[in-house]
């Protein structure tokens, strides 16, 4: 709590870049239900037959539902755990990129492919743009899923780490357009999950999402990898945190993120020690609703 509180102040000057969309095609989800359980328990996720994604079942009004982590439990023997990676670049941050700026981490995506972690990355379609040959290799590797974290990564909500806001009127397009980025670069193990950018919304941004037919996915661990510099503090963090069904928020973006790396080749090895098995939001969302 105390590394997340002292970097509140470095969050709200640079919460543009802070993890958490216009006009375009939009994205049709399988119809929502509760999924089965895999038939194929034996193999890794990666390795299965492809299933459609399990989405939580609209509630009332149609109102998109939320996903935090799995109500699950060790006396199942269900020891699971969701790496989640947040690709963030805001929409007016081109210039930033062209001076320099990496906004990409692909130390990270190879360190993940080397520790052969299944993995969700929420992708801006801002960043889809900026990075298609990432965002291609990424989305068509197995290993990972790709979600929508919107294409501007402006807020859903007021008041949202200093992000500008998005127009109620203009969220779901946002949806759509990051989903239309994200098949303009070649992407194509896209799920039908949003993930909204500072984590902030309302009940009237759920209502605005839900034409778009997304499961709005948050987390119940904090990395602390933003703007960290110490990336013992940030596998402290996550590993003093997590429970079997935990969903954990990281970036995927090295100017806003840099030891982001370093922490997950410490946070993996020691959660397989402790026995949890590492999965995708999809194989998470699977076996245990919230």
């Amino acid at each position: 709590m105390i590394i997340i509180v002292r970097r509140l102040a470095a969050v709200a000057a640079l919460g543009a870049v802070l993890a958490g969309c216009g006009s375009g095609a939009s994205f049709t989800p399988p119809s929502p239900g509760k999924a089965a359980a895999s038939p194929h328990p034996g193999k890794p996720p990666e390795q299965r037959p492809k299933q459609a994604p399990p989405t939580l079942a609209p509630g009332p009004g149609g109102v998109t539902r939320v996903f935090e982590r799995a109500a699950t439990s060790t006396a199942t023997g269900d020891m699971t755990v969701a790496l989640t990676f947040d690709a963030d670049m805001t929409a007016d941050q081109g210039p930033r990129a062209a001076d320099g700026e990496h906004f990409d981490n692909p130390g990270l995506i190879a360190s993940l492919r080397e520790l052969k972690v299944p993995s969700t990355v929420f992708m801006t379609g801002r960043w889809a743009e900026q990075y298609p040959d990432q965002a291609r290799a990424i989305g068509n590797d197995p290993l990972f899923e790709t979600a929508n974290h919107s294409y501007s990564h402006y807020a859903f909500k007021a008041s949202c780490y200093g992000l500008p806001t998005v127009a109620r009127s203009e969220m779901r397009a946002d949806v759509d357009r990051a989903f239309a980025a994200f098949s303009k670069a070649g992407v194509r193990n896209t799920v039908p999950y949003f993930r909204f950018p500072g984590g902030c919304y309302d009940d009237a941004a759920l209502r605005a999402i839900a034409p778009a037919q997304v499961t709005a996915v948050q987390w119940d661990v904090v990395s602390g990898d933003a703007f960290a510099t110490d990336a013992d503090a940030v596998a402290e963090q996550v590993l003093a945190g997590v429970k079997p069904g935990s969903l954990v928020v990281m970036h995927c973006t090295r100017s806003a993120a840099p030891v982001t790396e370093q922490a997950v080749r410490k946070i993996v090895p020691e959660l397989r020690k402790r026995g949890y098995r590492l999965v995708k939001v999809s194989e998470l969302m699977r076996r245990g609703r919230a």
